[in-house]
């Protein structure tokens, strides 16, 4: 009987040992035989990942592996760099943890990006919709009917040549829209062209345009332009009140008394601000959550300095630039499309850096102009304004490929 019971009770047993070992390694413990004598020491997961993938990854200067992989190792605070021939280098310290999981997600840009031209005519004053996706400009270079306001969708469908993707909105039947400076409305429906009187500039002319099609008889709105104003910044402050009362009562709290903010990233989860005072900000997530950015951040804050506050890890970022923003957002930085990463123009480069102010990367140093670069909606490229240098020519619109 007992012969009979051995069996059994030893299947049972090895099936227990090798669920607990099974579960063990999945969490990163490995045997270490230390002097011989063999010891379970627990590791943490290093993801090691790039966009795009198959660069070489240097742990502490060693080349260990290559992107995509994940690693097992001690844990421990390391230097990762991410080297792939033809893009710019990553790097950052990295904080393995025991078991838990961290990741490096990089993204890597072209050390050589192409530059293809998008218009032809000469192009004045872009700027871009509240959605990212739409450019409006003008063109004063062609006929009367020709000139006028122009919209570039930059969703285009890619049986579309970029060249073909613009529309004409406004012409100069009406009056000079080629000398209209465009404000956007908060839901990218419409527009304001106002064009300055020659005679008295300080008394321009108003005209109400809509975004999608053409306008036959746009809209004279510049004695009633307060009222309009006034509903526009109704509806920025409703969208702004919408995105605070989504969070918790001590973010909430936490915004209102230092933060000045600038603008939300793309999915709503970081902040990028000014701060209102200095001030000590508060703990909201404590302990910190495992596996986040291991970046060193700043807590201690200097007013008008500028910052990231990430929402969801609790992390608050300084970011040092030498041109700050305005209070009514800004031209020179721009949240790019991943919402990992700020597109930062000044004296006369651009760069991308990520949310937490590391791998500042200066992807163009060319002729451009002014601070007109806007990161294209997928990431993939950049467009800005440039005669290439020629001061001979009417500026026109350009992309840079970052891929």
């Amino acid at each position: 009987m007992q012969k009979k019971l051995i069996l059994p009770i030893a299947i049972f047993l090895f099936l227990i040992i090798g669920t607990v070992l099974v579960v063990l390694y999945g969490k990163g413990y490995r045997l270490d035989f230390d002097f011989d004598k063999p010891k379970l020491q627990g590791t943490g997961l290093l993801v090691a990942t790039s966009q795009p993938d198959g660069g070489q990854v240097f742990i502490n200067g060693h080349l260990t592996t290559a992107t995509n992989n994940t690693l097992n190792l001690p844990p421990d605070t390391y230097n990762i760099k991410i080297v792939k021939v033809g893009y710019f280098p990553w790097e950052k310290t990295i904080k393995v943890q025991k078991e838990v999981v961290s990741a490096t997600q990089a993204l890597l840009f072209v050390t050589t990006p192409k530059l293809e031209s998008i218009t032809e005519i000469g192009v004045s004053n872009p700027v871009i919709d509240p959605s990212g996706t739409r450019l409006a400009y003008t063109v004063a270079s062609q006929s009367a009917r020709k000139n006028g306001v122009y919209i570039l969708d930059m969703t285009s469908r890619p049986i579309l040549t970029l060249q073909s993707a613009s529309t004409q909105i406004a012409s100069e039947a009406i009056d000079r829209f080629s000398d209209a400076k465009l404000t956007w409305s908060p839901d990218g429906q419409e527009l304001f062209a106002t064009i300055p009187f020659a005679q008295n500039p300080e008394s321009p002319t108003t005209y109400l345009i809509k975004s999608n099609g053409f306008n036959e008889n746009p809209q004279d709105v510049t004695e009633t332009i307060e009222s309009i104003l006034l509903v526009w910044n109704q509806e920025k402050e409703n969208k702004e009140k919408s995105r605070i009362d989504g969070l918790s009562k001590k973010v909430k709290k936490l915004i209102a008394e230092n933060f000045k903010v600038l603008s939300w990233s793309i999915d709503e989860t970081k902040i990028l601000y000014t701060a209102s005072s200095s001030a000590k900000l508060p703990l909201i997530i404590n302990p910190a959550l495992l596996g986040t950015d291991a970046t060193p951040q700043e807590r201690s804050l200097k007013k008008d300095s500028l910052y990231v506050y990430d929402i969801k890890e609790d992390k608050n970022f300084k970011i040092d630039i030498v041109s700050q923003p305005t209070d009514q957002g800004s031209e020179s930085l721009r949240w790019f499309p991943d919402s990992r990463h700020l597109l930062f123009v000044d004296n006369g480069k651009i760069s991308i850096m990520e949310y937490d102010g590391s791998n500042n990367t200066v992807i163009f140093a060319g002729p451009f102009m002014d601070n007109y670069a806007f990161p294209w909606p997928d990431g993939s490229k950049i467009v800005i304004l440039t005669n290439l240098g020629n001061t001979n020519i009417a500026p026109n619109l350009y992309t840079i490929g970052l891929k």
